[in-house]
């Protein structure tokens, strides 16, 4: 069985659907006023997971992210996430609600971790979720200000922080990350993290070094890694990756082989894969090979060169 080719905005947390009020955000006296509104809600998440709602009107009866009417007491404090045809929503630390409030949502919903969700939600609401998280996550590391230590503010409803002692602005911050399929004769380079289960590999991946391209950080990461010296790596597609902050940036690069080993100790395993081996393994053929769950990028990148090279 052949596996369709997929466009390159299909990688699971992408395609979020919100307007993100980039304008709105800027005028305190306009935020206050949709937090005030009738229409307005907010997209609950904390360190476990995000709030879904079975069933949820909305995702053709699967389950949706849970859309509450507990919302911020102060429009400072507010993390404005976007419009929703034309509908506020903020987003709320659920680990933080009174207990009233942690109650009264938890009994109309559920917490499951942001992978479940991937796989869970509709692909607009799993992007919604990785959004939430993202930004989220990115407040509970940035209270206080990287330059004097002071406690920071929110600013522009939740898109950056504010130091009021030494004046400077924080902005969410994104780690670039390249993971990438590499290709020899009709073979892919695969490889086991340490600490994985025995048969669960992957495509090769490392974050971005300071001072380098993302095509240099392939050709370093894959080198590194395996000894394997990759070539004329090609842009694909990303994902949001908020585990806690990364942006994957999906490749595909070419090599002139060689025996694959162990360098940098990150992998416990590493080797050339066949196109029927990979086939197998996607289509559940090859126990032995257990690829990457279909909410990441990996995932993604390996169906991709498995659809191109035929039945």
């Amino acid at each position: 069985m052949s596996i369709p080719v997929r466009t390159p905005t299909d990688p699971p947390f992408t395609g979020m659907p919100l307007d993100r009020a980039s304008s709105e955000r800027k005028d305190p006296a306009l935020v206050e006023q949709l937090l005030r509104g009738p229409l307005a809600r907010t997209v609950l998440a904390g360190s476990d997971g995000v709030m879904v709602l079975d069933g949820g009107s909305g995702s053709g009866g699967a389950s949706a992210l849970l859309r509450a009417a507990v919302l911020p007491e102060s429009p400072e404090d507010a993390i404005l996430l976007g419009l929703e045809d034309g509908a506020p929503l903020f987003a709320g630390d659920v680990d933080t609600l009174p207990v009233d409030s942690r109650s009264q949502v938890l009994a109309n919903g559920r917490v499951v971790t942001l992978r479940d969700a991937g796989a869970l939600l509709s692909h607009p609401e799993a992007g919604l979720a990785a959004y939430v998280m993202a930004l989220l996550n990115w407040h509970r590391r940035h209270r206080f200000c990287a330059n004097c230590g002071a406690g920071t503010a929110i600013a522009e409803a939740g898109y950056s922080r504010h130091c009021p002692r030494c004046g400077a602005s924080h902005f969410p911050r994104t780690d670039p990350c390249v993971i990438m399929t590499v290709e020899h004769e009709g073979r892919l380079l695969l490889g086991r993290r340490a600490g994985w289960p025995a048969g669960r590999l992957s495509v090769l991946a490392g974050f971005v070094s300071p001072g380098e391209s993302v095509e240099e950080a392939v050709v370093r990461e894959v080198e590194e890694e395996s000894g394997i010296l990759a070539r004329g790596p090609i842009f694909v597609t990303s994902q949001p990756w908020p585990f806690p902050a990364s942006l994957m940036l999906g490749f595909h690069a070419e090599s002139d082989g060689g025996e694959p080993e162990l360098r940098d100790g990150e992998l416990e395993e590493v080797g050339w894969f066949s196109l029927e081996a990979v086939r197998d393994a996607l289509d559940g053929r090859n126990p032995d090979l257990l690829l990457p769950p279909s909410v990441s990028i990996a995932r993604f990148l390996i169906e991709r060169w498995v659809a191109l090279r035929g039945a």
